[in-house]
């Protein structure tokens, strides 16, 4: 979804709203992740004081596997999202992260939503906080019980 933002850079006080899907199959090209339905996207973008920022919301599901036990589950992620929308930086320095330059007047969202919610999804994906994982010596998964292998003393 591109939003022309010529009006937001130029008008104090102008709000642009939005409301709309990202397909799963979109965001497969850029991950491997699997999105059991499409990605909520909802926010605005505001000009308060000459200052245009975007905020946004994504609501999506992955289906997952665990990294300890191995189980596949579905969940639910919800994420709210900001950031400094500027035409162009005044300096050669690269250390702006917290801005998105948007040339053209131009912004491409969807992009950005997906580079965002990427960036925020957890490193080490888990079915529970508590899963226990798998048994290293006969691969029974602990969250179903204890195994009958000897117990290490250390």
């Amino acid at each position: 979804m591109k939003i022309h933002l010529k009006e937001l850079f130029d008008i104090v006080g102008e709000v642009k709203e939005f409301d709309y899907m990202i397909s799963p199959e979109e965001v497969g090209e850029y991950s491997s992740y699997d999105f059991t339905a499409p990605i909520a996207v909802r926010g605005m973008v505001e000009n308060r004081a000459g200052v245009v920022t975007l905020s946004f919301s994504v609501v999506f599901t992955l289906s997952q596997v665990c990294d300890r036990c191995l189980k596949e589950f579905e969940r639910e992620y919800s994420y709210d999202l900001s950031h400094i929308l500027v035409r162009q930086l005044h300096s050669g320095r690269d250390d702006y992260d917290e801005y998105v330059v948007c040339e053209d007047n131009v912004l491409e969202l969807d992009e950005l939503v997906i580079s965002d919610l990427l960036l925020q999804l957890p490193t080490k994906i888990l079915c529970k906080e508590d899963c226990k994982g798998l048994c290293f010596k006969c691969g029974k998964d602990l969250n179903d019980g204890d195994c009958d292998c000897p117990k290490d003393p250390f």
